[in-house]
């Protein structure tokens, strides 16, 4: 067929960073200076969605998920991901790839994806010992009269930040070399009228990636939690992303005439009241639930604020977990890692279920000693690895979460020379002097910091649990642990 006369609309849907977010729930909207907290979501909802959008376009619907999808919520995290494998089939998705979906190991996640009704695609996922691709790279689909060529790209950290399980025998590169090739075999080969790009990277290195590749029509982006309204244009290319937990879901409608893209439209849509739950998904969902539901709902307390992760610097879900972790470790310091995902508490009950969704993996509570000198050079790293000038340099979530530190930050400068001052205890940091800290998962702490390290007997969520239900009212620490200056 002559590609110049290819022609036909198509309308691309997205779902990213859903982190095991089976039910509608709270998640923060800001309007204005005031926080709402209005219960979206739900996969029963977003099935609803799909079908009522692939009928109104007469099937012309391409349907993906950008990853972080097997974990994050306990009936994800304990059944390693199988809990959603029934549920996602049913949504009959045309593609994934991944990023937490890793914590399992490679292997188990090779297991989940083989029982997919859908591929993960991942063209920067290698074998370290055959460097043969692991997963599928690219797969393409026929909607509206139009051949889509998908291509998965994998988040690059599985192999640098992420614990080491995550990355058993395999390596992953950003996938900017390897992306040209598999356009070109796409559009020549298998005769694609349009490539999406479907990015777990985040969406500072998306915009570097699209302005470093021609011939993307489309790029979406996940792993970075942007709620976008209205696309980002680079080098041609329109880059989305659709917030996390299934709350929200992108809508990109594409026309093509003459074998050219000729019109693009977006809308985030909201996944909200206004789309009743499928009943086929609802049951998936509630037999997903069922044997924990009385579990996860005991109310263990009360927040007075809100509970989120919505911030850059210092946020109460993390302020209150630390002060849970140094509490059961017995320590001024601790440190976690600046995660994203964790739907947010509203002020009110806290519930066992909520505990869980802050730290889903449930770590031991772990104590380490640092000098002055470390903790200067880690933060200086962590600063590096979340405010680089070159996106490809950054590498982890928000600004490390901390307890016990007050440091002042000059975030324009350059590497290791970020940090202006650092305090402990309103005295400025020794170089030479030890410090024991307290930390949960080697994100908190990096291995390659500090000596004498040890597990205690007490876990996370447990340590969660005795800090809440020792206090009628819970209130986090409200110092602002990372100032910028």
């Amino acid at each position: 067929m002559d590609k110049t006369m290819s022609a036909g609309r198509i309308t691309l849907l997205q779902i990213n960073d859903v982190h095991g977010y089976l039910e509608p729930h709270p998640e923060l909207v800001w309007r204005g200076e005031e926080a709402s907290f209005p219960r979206l979501g739900g996969y029963a909802r977003i099935a609803t969605l799909l079908k009522r959008l692939r009928q109104e376009r007469d099937g012309a619907v391409v349907a993906l998920d950008n990853g972080d999808t097997f974990h994050g919520t306990y009936p994800v995290v304990r059944s390693k991901g199988q809990a959603l494998v029934p549920i996602l089939n049913a949504l009959a998705l045309d593609g994934m790839t991944a990023h937490w979906d890793f914590a399992y190991g490679p292997a188990h996640l090779q297991t989940l994806a083989n029982q997919l009704s859908y591929p993960l695609l991942a063209i920067n996922c290698f074998d370290k010992e055959t460097g043969e691709l692991v997963f599928t790279p690219t797969r393409v689909v026929e909607r509206g009269g139009l051949r889509i060529g998908i291509i998965g790209i994998a988040a690059t950290i599985v192999d640098k930040t992420m614990p080491p399980h995550f990355s058993t025998g395999i390596r992953l590169t950003m996938g900017q070399d390897e992306l040209l090739g598999h356009i070109a075999r796409l559009r020549q080969d298998e005769g694609a009228d349009l490539v999406v790009v479907l990015s777990h990277l985040g969406f500072p290195q998306d915009m570097k990636l699209a302005a470093a590749v021609p011939g993307i029509d489309a790029l979406l982006s996940g792993h970075t939690h942007n709620r976008m309204e209205h696309p980002a244009w680079v080098n041609g290319t329109p880059i989305i992303q659709s917030g996390c937990h299934g709350a929200f879901v992108g809508r990109l409608d594409i026309e093509v005439s003459g074998g050219k893209v000729v019109g693009v439209e977006h809308r985030l849509i909201s996944v909200d009241e206004s789309l009743p739950e499928d009943a086929e998904v609802r049951d998936l969902v509630d037999q997903a639930l069922a044997p924990h539901r009385t579990m996860l709902g005991e109310q263990i307390g009360q927040t007075q604020v809100a509970l989120h992760r919505n911030t850059m610097f210092q946020t109460p879900m993390d302020a209150l977990l630390l002060d849970a972790v140094a509490e059961a470790a017995g320590t001024q310091i601790a440190f976690s890692n600046g995660w994203r995902y964790g739907a947010p508490v509203p002020p009110g009950p806290i519930t066992v279920g909520d505990l869980w969704n802050i730290i889903p993996p449930n770590p031991p509570v772990s104590v380490v000693e640092l000098t002055g000198a470390e903790l200067f050079a880690m933060m200086e790293e962590n600063l590096h690895r979340t405010f680089a000038s070159d996106p490809y340099e950054q590498m982890g979530g928000y600004v490390k979460r901390c307890h016990g530190l007050r440091l002042y930050a000059k975030l324009e400068n350059p590497a290791g020379q970020r940090v202006e001052r650092l305090f402990v205890d309103g005295e400025e940091v020794d170089p030479e002097r030890v410090y024991e800290a307290a930390y949960v998962t080697a994100q908190g702490v990096p291995k390659k910091y500090g000596r004498a390290r040890r597990d205690l007997e007490i876990r996370a969520v447990d340590a969660l649990r005795n800090y809440v239900s020792a206090r009628e009212v819970v209130r986090p620490t409200a110092a602002q642990s990372v100032v910028p200056v």
